[in-house]
């Protein structure tokens, strides 16, 4: 089932981006969204998608690039979580609770810690730290987006287009789904620390609670983000992920009709897509992955143990073209004590380690006494390597 590929060194693995392949579901899986796609978050694979290129105004699910900005700024040290920044009259008019619109109801003037500002734009989507954001970072909200549409790109978000730092509508404001799916993928990857704030369920502000519009979070197992949407132009959409049995899938779906088919939609899809995998056991504890070359010992190989036992979750089509790959700094030089880790064997699917495992010696190897056989080594590993 598997190919399997033994080598003597692994080379630093990239993320792979999103592929524009279509989705093939041979089971006749359709949904009603205008647009959607689901990915799985960890190879970037596209297992679904429904023109998922149409260029469409996002709503309030173009947050998510805020956020990264935001974050990105965390993670240079250029921001802190407990600096305050100032809420000026433009975020309090637009964003603020006159607005009518999503709004963590910040006062005039006032002065917010960052981290209740991200605690706002992400639980709440409020439209008002997204401005503060925005003005604080970069002087104006159309400066802010600029600096927005140019990042992007270099994610790979390529047709995304901001306005603003809302996802309010305004003209040439737009991109597609999966120019979203990149976005919710790279803060997955990016910024596992700081995701945990898409899980929130509710946040209180001046005295007001308001709960997380994610409608995943309340009755969908493994459900942690991410990010609603809703314009009368755009329709109802969702940003989502879930886990299940160490998978991570990432869907985006917009243009339904309704919150209440907003999140049937979301369920069957990520449902159709748990569905695809299946897991499989690639070794158990103790199972033998291979063996390593010994120099100047007693035995001129060693068996190799795997550590622990690694289990994937894998499609049908990942089965048949996963690859195992041993990994080790060889020749071992004797004397080799048995049990020691040497290595790692892993698991790679579509150039990506999905599971790793180290491994170990199964015996020990003394050394050679004779000095004749010990040149025979080192020539052999001269002439042939190790």
């Amino acid at each position: 089932m598997f190919r399997a590929l033994l080598v003597m060194f692994c080379a630093a693995l990239l993320l792979a981006g999103l592929s524009p392949g279509e989705a093939q579901t041979p089971d006749g899986y359709q949904t009603k969204a205008r647009q959607a796609i689901l990915i799985d978050a960890r190879t970037g694979r596209v297992l679904f998608e429904k023109d998922a290129d149409a260029l469409i105004p996002p709503a309030s699910m173009s947050k998510l690039m805020t956020m990264i900005m935001v974050f990105e700024q965390l993670e240079a040290g250029k921001l802190s979580l407990d600096q305050t920044l100032t809420v000026n009259e433009d975020a309090w008019r637009r964003g603020g609770a006159m607005s009518g619109g999503s709004t963590m109801y910040a006062e005039l003037n006032s002065a917010i810690r960052v981290e209740d500002l991200i605690k706002g734009a992400v639980v709440q989507s409020a439209n008002d730290a997204c401005i503060v954001f925005a003005d604080n970072l970069a002087g104006s909200e159309s400066a802010f987006a600029a600096q927005m549409t140019e990042r992007a790109h270099t994610l790979g978000a390529k047709t995304a287009s901001f306005r603003n730092a809302t996802g309010l509508p305004q003209d040439g404001h737009q991109m597609s789904v999966r120019d979203l799916a990149v976005m919710a993928r790279h803060i997955i990857t990016a910024f596992p620390a700081r995701y945990r704030y898409y899980s929130m369920p509710e946040f209180t502000w001046n005295k007001i609670r308001q709960q997380n519009r994610n409608p995943l979070l309340k009755d969908y197992p493994g459900a942690d983000g991410m990010k609603t949407g809703y314009t009368k132009e755009a329709g109802y959409g969702l940003v989502g992920s879930a886990m299940r049995d160490g998978r991570r899938l990432i869907m985006v779906i917009a243009g339904l009709k309704s919150i209440n088919e907003r999140r049937q939609e979301a369920q069957n899809l990520l449902d159709w897509g748990f569905r695809q995998f299946r897991s499989v056991d690639v070794y158990a504890k103790g199972d033998r992955v291979g063996k390593a070359r010994v120099w100047g010992g007693n035995s001129r190989t060693v068996d190799l143990l795997a550590t622990a036992g690694v289990q994937v979750a894998l499609t049908a089509q990942e089965q048949e073209t996963a690859e195992v790959k041993l990994a080790y700094t060889g020749p071992l030089i004797a004397p080799v004590e048995a049990g020691r880790e040497v290595g790692a064997v892993r698991f790679i699917v579509d150039g990506l380690t999905v599971a790793e495992v180290p491994v170990a010696t199964a015996s020990a190897v003394p050394e050679q006494t004779s000095m004749w056989s010990r040149a025979v080594d080192s020539l052999f590993i001269m002439i042939f390597g190790s």
